[in-house]
Parts: structure tokens; C-alpha cells; sequence
């Protein structure tokens, strides 16, 4: 797809920008939120893209754990040049897909300061992935979480009508 050291650079300065631009606006969590909001929308409309183009060599998919299987190796390949390190399922329409060195939060450091600025550079990818679920028909809530940087989880789900 693209040189990851340009994803990288181009996903720090959305998120910096963000950042800069909401808090002359919301100094408080109100513009905070307002930015993770937008990030997640920038990365559901990038996975929409990306379902769309990626899975057409493949064959149908059969199962929901066929599509997170394809999210892991796949998806991530195409996006980070990796494949996620591990996908764990209670076979109950929930997924943890871990990723123990997430590029998008390796420079960073390893302190507990860093740790609280780590939601800011998820929020894309969690709209990443849920826009590529929708895409292939899948309604999901996504979540993140980091205990230490720089391995993250995020959390799949599908929510069933």
C-alpha cells in the first residue's frame, strides 16, 4: 500500500493537528472527544475503502471469525506491513485482537505520561476497523486499550440485530 514510515508521519500530524486545533477551540475533554471523534470517522471511511478493494481475490467469507481472521492478517498486512499477534474470541460475538508492538504507538515512550496520550493515536484505527467491518456486512462497536506501550488490544463487538 504505502511506505509506513509515510503512514506514520501522516497519522501523527492528523492527530496533531487535531489536538492543536480543538484545544484553541474546547481546551477541556469536550474537544478532546470531539477530535477522537473525528479521527474514528477519518479511519471508518479509509476501512469502508479498504473492505471494498481488498478481500476480491479472496473467497467469500463464511463465518464471522473468517472475517477477523481476515482483519488480522490481511488488513493489518496491507495497513502496517505486520500481521496482528494474536486474535482471542469468547464465541459469542466478542474479539480481542492484540498487537504487542503497534506501530502507530512504538516511538513513543515508555512512561506513564505517554500511556495517557495513547487513546489519541488509536482512535483512527479503531474507525479502520469497524469501517472495514461494515463494509463486509458486520455491525461492530470497536474499542482500544493499552496497559504498556507500546502492545495495545482492541476490542470487536458485533452487534447483533
Amino acid at each position: 500500500m504505502v511506505d509506513p514510515v509515510v503512514f506514520e508521519l501522516l497519522h501523527t500530524e492528523m492527530v496533531a493537528e487535531l489536538w492543536a486545533h480543538d484545544s484553541d477551540l474546547d481546551p477541556g475533554p469536550g474537544g478532546q472527544k470531539t477530535s477522537l471523534l473525528v479521527l474514528e470517522g477519518m479511519g471508518f471511511r479509509v476501512g469502508q475503502a479498504l473492505g471494498e478493494r481488498l478481500p476480491r481475490e479472496m473467497l467469500a467469507f463464511r463465518e464471522e471469525l473468517d472475517v477477523l481472521k481476515f482483519l488480522c492478517k490481511d488488513l493489518w498486512g496491507a495497513v502496517f506491513q505486520k500481521q496482528m499477534d494474536s486474535l482471542r474470541t469468547n464465541h459469542q460475538g466478542t474479539y480481542v485482537l492484540q498487537d504487542s508492538s503497534f506501530p502507530l504507538l512504538v516511538r513513543m515512550g515508555s512512561g506513564l505520561q505517554y500511556l495517557e496520550e495513547a487513546p489519541k493515536f488509536l482512535a483512527f484505527t479503531c474507525g479502520l476497523l469497524r469501517g472495514t467491518l461494515s463494509t463486509l456486512g458486520i455491525k461492530s462497536l470497536v474499542t482500544a486499550s493499552v496497559a504498556a506501550l507500546p502492545a495495545c488490544k482492541f476490542q470487536v463487538v458485533i452487534q447483533r440485530s
